[in-house]
């Protein structure tokens, strides 16, 4: 029976939309023409919107109802259907299923299939690992490394496993795992994650955990399984199917034996189509779509909106979304009387145009935009993995790098100094330090600065009775710095991908509804568990883009108020339309069962209380906050 019922369905499905809205044209088109009864013609072309629209619905609702004893709206439809054909009634049974039709399709307009991105992620799985065998080299698939065992990693490449640093030292983007900003320097003893990247040095490192309990296959499986439990739009009128199809065959049946008439149970059968109300919501759902599009949201999902008009709490990672995403030079301060602060600054840009660290690249540019577009030329570049640069700029021995760099050729750093400095750092900001001539002359400051529309958001969600939240991988001095200057006081950091989850599901726990919003690979799982996740569409990962169930077109969040107040309103006009339906219905099945209208009238106040419903759900096309 189950094989029968694939075969029935994979036959309705057939054609896809296209075929469904050529069908919707000619049927509507044959209703037109059966309106005005053309006498040349040798049938009802009402007949061909019931062969399009009618069939579909009698077979699926058959199927439903026998397999899976599922009675849904459409049984009543069915119902009404062959009732209305059985007693001639040729043209309201066409138009009746021509909307239900119409209303399906609108469905499959909003309600998207799901996109877990899941290939994406595997793809960033490495496939292959160089291991450490008696003294030699071996390329091997990189699920078959075992634990313990000794895995070389060049720069450039993709780190195969978990594991610790026994040689070497390197900078890695963790973006994968953390969404940092940065890359993290790392040495002898440090760990390691798969799926993160080795930028520069070459690693040895001692497999700690491979296969399925990597770190990178272990957010795979979060991802998978994250999505687990979200609601999917479902038609009120399916919802009360069983109650609506009891009550109208009661209905049509008692009126039939009181009054003898058989055209008034039809009737009933008729106006008890819930036409309005399988309108009601994806038409409303469609035209919020189309005004959160004009505001720069991409809604995927369909009913992602419905969700989002209830969340109580929004959390953000930082790193993309309430910061630019990107290091910028924020301060530098020379320390010595021989160089002012923009001496120092052109120096080390000078030193640092041959780097590929994100940080050296980050110096230059804001050199070239804010002071001046030409550089001194540089000599002996040197770049030391994990520590900094070295580079002789107009005669001038020039150090740019961290206090490893200092320390290994025996430069100091003044108390005084370094007090100036931690200030800074409590800031979240990353500091380069500078010596001339092997004197240490000063430093250069970088921080991922906050977006200038994030401070009106966060006030704006408050407002709104949405408690903003803010999960980060940075560390607790940057997180602090960045929450406090938003005015966000529920704040955690050193958040990994599964961290991000459970604080996540720990509020859903406590009844509130919540909405993620993030950009990096990092930030799938917790899209994907969230009530609604909401991705940076620009510079966003594509993985998080396909976690999330509305991305953010242009990275501009300042629109994220108004999404939020437009699902709120969608949510009542969608409550005002059922209403207006369920009003309507009941006065047409009052003067169904007095006789006052007969099948066709029926099915006319049908038609008008749909268009009145279409209208009112596109007014939100207009809405503004």
């Amino acid at each position: 029976m189950q094989k029968f019922s694939d075969k029935i369905e994979y036959i309705l499905e057939y054609g896809g939309e296209k075929r469904a809205i050529f069908q919707l044209i000619i049927s509507g088109l044959s209703l037109l023409i059966s309106l005005g009864k053309p006498s040349f013609l040798p049938f009802d072309t009402a007949w061909i919107a019931i062969l399009f629209c009618g069939c579909p619905i009698i077979l699926e609702a058959a199927l439903k109802l026998i397999t899976e004893f599922d009675i849904r709206a459409d049984v009543l439809v069915s119902i009404a259907l062959i009732a209305s054909i059985a007693i001639g009634e040729i043209f309201a049974a066409g138009e009746v299923a021509f909307i239900m039709q119409l209303g399906s399709l609108l469905e499959e307009f909003t309600v998207s299939k799901a996109r877990a991105g899941i290939e994406k992620l595997v793809h960033l799985t490495p496939q292959t690992a160089r291991v450490l065998r008696n003294g030699m080299e071996e390329i091997i698939p990189a699920e078959n490394v075992q634990t313990k065992e000794m895995v070389r990693v060049l720069p450039g490449e993709t780190i195969p496993v978990d594991g610790i640093i026994l040689s070497g030292q390197s900078s890695v983007n963790q973006a994968v795992l953390t969404g940092e900003s940065l890359p993290v320097d790392k040495t002898i003893g440090d760990e390691v994650y798969s799926g993160t990247v080795n930028q520069f040095g070459s690693l040895e490192i001692q497999a700690t955990k491979v296969g399925e309990d990597s770190s990178i296959q272990r957010m795979i499986h979060l991802v998978q399984s994250a999505d687990a439990g979200k609601a999917k739009i479902v038609r009120l009128a399916d919802r009360w199917a069983t109650w609506i199809v009891i009550t109208a065959l009661t209905a049509a049946v008692l009126t039939w034996l009181i009054s003898g008439e058989l055209i008034r149970a039809v009737t009933i059968l008729v106006v008890f189509c819930p036409c309005s109300l399988v309108l009601a919501t994806p038409t409303a759902i469609m035209a919020a779509i189309g005004n959160a599009t004009r505001h720069g949201f991409l809604v995927r999902e369909g009913d992602a909106l419905e969700r989002l008009s209830s969340i109580s709490k929004i959390t953000f990672d930082k790193t993309g979304t309430l910061t630019c995403g990107t290091p910028q030079v924020v301060a530098a301060r020379s320390l010595s009387s021989e160089y002012s602060d923009t001496d120092l600054y052109a120096l080390a840009a000078a030193a640092e145009q041959y780097s590929e660290h994100p940080l050296g690249k980050a110096i230059v540019e804001g050199y070239k935009n804010k002071i001046n577009d030409t550089l001194f030329s540089a000599e002996h570049f040197q770049m030391i993995p994990g520590e900094g640069i070295i580079a002789t700029v107009k005669e001038r021995s020039v150090l740019a790098g961290n206090t490893k760099l200092l320390s290994s050729h025996h430069i100091e750093i003044s108390s005084g100094v370094n007090l100036e400095m931690e200030e800074l750092l409590s800031h979240g900001c990353t500091l380069i330090y500078i010596a001339i001539n092997h004197c240490f002359t000063g430093y250069i400051a970088l921080s991922d600065t906050v977006r200038q529309e994030s401070a009106g958001v966060i006030d704006g969600l408050k407002k709104l009775q949405v408690q903003p939240v803010l999960l980060t991988g940075d560390n607790e001095k940057a997180a602090s710095f960045i929450g406090n200057q938003l005015a966000i006081d529920d704040i955690h950091a050193h958040c990994l991908p599964e961290d991000k989850l459970k604080w996540i599901a720990s509020y859903q726990k406590q009844q509130e509804n919540v909405c993620m919003i993030g950009d990096g690979i990092n930030d799938a799982p917790a899209l994907k568990k969230a009530d609604v996740g909401i991705a940076m569409g620009g510079i966003g990962s594509d993985i998080a883009i396909d976690a999330a169930d509305i991305a953010i077109i242009d990275d501009k969040i300042e629109q994220l108020p108004h999404l939020i107040a437009l699902s709120r309103r969608m949510m009542l006009v969608i409550k005002c339309n059922l209403t207006f339906s369920m009003g309507l219905n009941f006065v047409a099945i009052l003067l169904a069962i007095t006789g006052m209208i007969n099948p066709i009238m029926g099915a006319l106040i049908h038609n008008t209380g749909s268009v009145l419903v279409i209208i009112n759900a596109f007014l939100l096309l207009h809405y503004k906050n």
